[in-house]
């Protein structure tokens, strides 16, 4: 398409955004790009950005990367990929209510669970772990999804995203909150879909029973997952509207985080996962270790990297059970599988 057609469709949305968007809102233009490339005739570059991780190779595999249980026998339970898509829907929720931009808030939130390794946070530990006794460093998932979009994908080229969507990903948890409200969205968003599908998973597989949910926190928010998801959003969008931030009531906010905190002791850090993290650790340790050693028969995602960092990108970039697979053919001789 001409360049006319791509200016008319950027003054369309300029015009849009300047009349529907809130004042504290993020603008689709202009493209902030390490690489500066053509804005399309058709997509903002927030949908630009959208799409490009969609059709990444690593936003498929969190179809079989944990969320919670490590290789759940029922076909119910949450996977890295359904927790993603379950908080971008409650991030668009929010951020069409409070006048933000959903394109920017759909990307960030389609993104920023893309460096997870496999097994969930006892497979973040391990790696950590391993990171830390052999380089000095440690591993955080979301300092690798930024690593995944700028370095990893496209066969080391990257995705090329815009500056915020970038900015979304790295700080959606840590010490450091986003720059831009869509941001803000995903990161507060991101703990109230997996605490309360958690709470659904764990009920579901006997971890828990419903009597052992926190009574005055369940009382607040609501006897069930959707209510309780209700009763978040609509207290985020309460205080957060005309607010140059996301905001929780103090009442509702810290009844969250004390639900929060029982999960942790529960279900996150619980003896049924604990039982898991030995077994994930001899795992992940043993296939770091063999690849240490041996960095030649692992892919070169980024040439430059050293071995550690190459081994990391590698067993981070795996799925759960392509991880048992290759520790597998590691661990057991094949004239044992027979």
């Amino acid at each position: 398409m001409s360049v006319a057609t791509t200016l008319a469709f950027e003054d369309r949305i300029r015009r849009l955004e300047d009349g529907f968007l809130a004042e504290h809102a993020t603008r689709s233009y202009p493209a902030e790009r390490v690489a500066p490339e053509p804005d399309s005739p058709l997509r903002t570059p927030f949908q630009r950005d959208r799409d490009r991780i969609v059709h990444s190779k690593s936003f498929r595999r969190l179809k079989h990367k944990t969320q919670v249980f490590v290789a759940p026998e029922g076909d119910h339970y949450r996977t890295r990929l359904s927790h993603t898509l379950e908080a971008c829907g409650i991030a668009r929720t929010v951020a069409r209510a409070l006048g933000l931009n959903e394109d920017l808030t759909e990307a960030i939130g389609l993104g920023h669970d893309l460096g997870h390794p496999p097994f969930g946070h006892a497979g973040e530990e391990t790696l950590d772990r391993c990171l830390k006794e052999r380089a000095g460093r440690g591993f955080k998932h979301n300092e690798h999804s930024l690593r995944v979009v700028e370095v990893l994908e496209r066969d080391g080229a990257g995705l090329n995203l815009t500056a915020p969507v970038r900015d979304g990903i790295l700080n959606h948890t840590g010490s450091v909150k986003p720059a831009t409200m869509e941001g803000r969205i995903v990161r507060l968003v991101d703990r109230v879909a997996y605490i309360n599908h958690d709470i659904d998973d764990a009920l579901r597989a006997g971890i828990l029973r419903p009597g052992d949910l926190p009574a005055a926190e369940i009382e607040l928010l609501g006897p069930t997952g959707s209510i309780r998801i209700d009763t978040l959003v609509a207290d985020i969008v309460e205080n957060s509207r005309g607010a140059a931030d996301i905001r929780q009531s103090e009442e509702v906010g810290m009844a969250m985080l004390r639900l929060r905190k029982f999960m942790f002791e529960r279900v996150y850090l619980g003896a049924t996962a604990r039982s898991e993290h030995a077994r994930v650790e001899r795992t992940m340790t043993g296939l770091f270790e063999h690849y240490l050693v041996n960095p030649e028969i692992i892919p070169a995602l980024d040439p430059g990297a050293d071995d550690v960092q190459k081994v990391t990108d590698y067993i981070a970039g795996m799925t759960d059970r392509y991880c048992i697979a290759r520790f597998t053919d590691l661990a057991i001789p094949e004239a044992a599988r027979f």
